[in-house]
């Protein structure tokens, strides 16, 4: 079995990537606005890595959604649970594109369609892992990189944990 740290981000890249469910969002949200890449379920990856070791690594492009655990505090919320707290989660969007202006507004789509697909799967994911539906939004402005400019916005949740 997975560690939980893994088990749970996972969880969250089953749902963004299964039936190109983050695709599918993104062209609803943009089936009036032309030019915006779509993600693809290869570009949700289980990483922390920043854009300039993500531009080294030749698997990586643009958009990506990078997925990691940033922390669980085992608070012993319920009795006779061995693991029962909060996991912090984190997805990293990126954006790049040769002007300031697209990656600037592409990143607003590519936020509202990974929330998106968080606000649809509010409850019980299996495992002891509960999404309640809370979320944090940080867009950092654009800047070199990339293929000329490169924006990140990081999304962060918390995941309820109760696993014997």
């Amino acid at each position: 079995m997975l560690p939980l740290t893994l088990l749970a981000i996972q969880k969250v890249s089953d749902l963004l990537t299964s039936n190109s469910a983050l695709g599918q969002e993104l062209a609803s949200l943009t089936n009036l606005v032309h030019g915006i890449p779509t993600i693809d379920p290869a570009q949700v990856i289980l990483s922390s890595a920043a854009n300039d070791v993500g531009d080294s690594d030749s698997r990586l492009g643009y958009p990506r959604v990078c997925l990691y655990s940033s922390g669980f505090k085992n608070s012993q919320l319920e009795k006779f649970c061995s693991k029962s707290g909060v996991l912090g989660g984190t997805a990293d969007i990126w954006t790049s594109a040769n002007l300031v202006d697209d990656t600037d507004r592409w990143i607003h789509y590519y936020v509202e369609a990974v929330s998106a697909l968080l606000r649809k799967n509010v409850g019980d994911w299996g495992d002891g892992i509960f999404f309640p539906g809370v979320y944090d939004v940080q867009f950092q402005p654009p800047k070199a990189g990339g293929m000329g400019f490169v924006q990140l916005a990081r999304l962060r949740f918390d995941l309820i944990i109760s696993q014997e």
